[in-house]
């Protein structure tokens, strides 16, 4: 089926559509992973966007149910170069085209990926829209930009928890108490394991399954819980989950992590670490196409190593808006020396702009789980 994308600058692309009929708008980005589009479409930071994937051949290995980061596909639409129909994977039980169209998501391809990811290379990051019914160039280009950005849009709300659930055993086990009535009581496993609070902006299931495997008893928290809540469970630990979209719009997540700096060791991860450094006095801005693949070159200061990361991110802490008397500055991007990790130099806390826990993906980062573990033992 004919179908065209339409960036709000005019610029028009001819696909077609391998899921039916539609129309669907997002702000239109790239992620140059390899493999891994399962959970590209599933990851919750993906919200509001149009994802485009380098890789030319996508749909090879099929779906399966156990490599998902969260309980629905995420992204507005998606953009392939070759779409194929028949997987060939042991685990395979569906195909890309019968997942997408499950959950009522766009997925075109015959698209010029490269000169797409080019243009947003040179142009930026923005608003787009793909239809098959609106074939118009300029009638559709009209229509993206008519459609609302992310900038000072809060995200995270559209995609938190609504309810606190246990992460056990690699599967999610809903509490039916809401936070605000639960105390040190709720920990089922105290003396056993260290009890870990996860406010959830967009979390990755891969980050509970890591958070669980160096030996945490995790509660996943609604966005806004408050900080009078977080006390009252007196966990060992704090951690920040990553997310979609622009931090500033999450005022409320930033006063809440500011009353609980210092509290108990704290651990933030992508938009978990821009909130982190907002609280602590830091300011945030927009990248022009944002961090997005499982190849992103990062320097640990620390011990002068690189390591090859997980990303996905399209805004970032402003590196000079963090104080260095208070601050470490731990991890650089080797692409555009933007800031992706620092530590508190006075209160146990840290933070990473990239995704340790990335499946699949470089494992480079994994140690960064257990330095949370040391961090919570030494606080004790």
């Amino acid at each position: 089926m004919k179908a065209l994308l339409a960036l709000e600058d005019g610029r028009t692309f001819e696909c077609r559509s391998f899921t039916g009929g539609g129309e669907s708008s997002g702000e239109v980005v790239f992620n140059t992973s390899m493999t891994g589009y399962q959970e590209v479409l599933t990851d919750p930071s993906y919200t509001g966007q149009i994802v485009t994937m380098t890789y030319p051949l996508i749909g090879n290995y099929g779906i399966n149910p156990e490599d998902i980061e969260s309980e629905r596909i995420q992204v507005s639409a998606f953009i392939v170069r070759e779409y194929q129909d028949f997987p060939s994977n042991f685990r395979s039980t569906e195909t890309l085209a019968h997942y997408l169209d499950r959950y009522k998501v766009m997925g075109v391809h015959e698209l010029d990926t490269r000169a797409l990811t080019r243009h947003i290379r040179k142009a930026g990051a923005m608003r787009a829209c793909i239809s098959t019914e609106n074939l118009d160039p300029v009638s559709l280009a009209q229509q993206a930009k008519a459609i609302q950005g992310i900038e000072g849009v809060d995200l995270a709300s559209r995609v938190t928890a609504q309810k606190p659930y246990f992460w056990k055993d690699g599967h999610p086990v809903v509490c039916e108490e809401s936070p605000e009535k639960m105390d040190k009581k709720i920990w089922k496993e105290t003396g056993k394991k260290f009890s870990i609070a996860a406010l959830d902006f967009g979390i990755k299931y891969n980050i509970l399954r890591c958070l669980e495997s160096v030996g945490f008893e995790v509660l996943v928290l609604p966005a806004d819980t408050s900080a009078d809540t977080i006390r009252a469970m007196e966990p060992d630990g704090i951690f920040l989950s990553n997310g979609p979209g622009d931090p500033e719009p999450v005022a409320y997540a930033v006063e809440t992590i500011k009353n609980l700096l210092g509290f108990r060791p704290m651990f933030g991860i992508c938009l978990g670490h821009q909130l982190m450094g907002l609280a602590l006095g830091g300011t945030t801005f927009k990248l022009k196409f944002g961090h997005r693949g499982a190849n992103q070159p990062v320097k640990n200061l620390a011990n002068d190593r690189i390591e090859i990361t997980s990303q996905n991110h399209g805004f970032a802490v402003n590196l000079d808006s963090l104080d260095s008397d208070d601050f470490t500055i731990t991890h650089i991007n080797l692409n555009d020396n933007t800031l992706e990790g620092f530590r508190h130099k006075k209160i146990p806390a840290f933070a990473v702009q990239y995704h340790p826990e990335a499946s699949p993906g470089p494992r480079d980062a994994m140690y960064l789980f257990d330095e949370f573990k040391t961090m919570i033992i030494k606080s004790r």
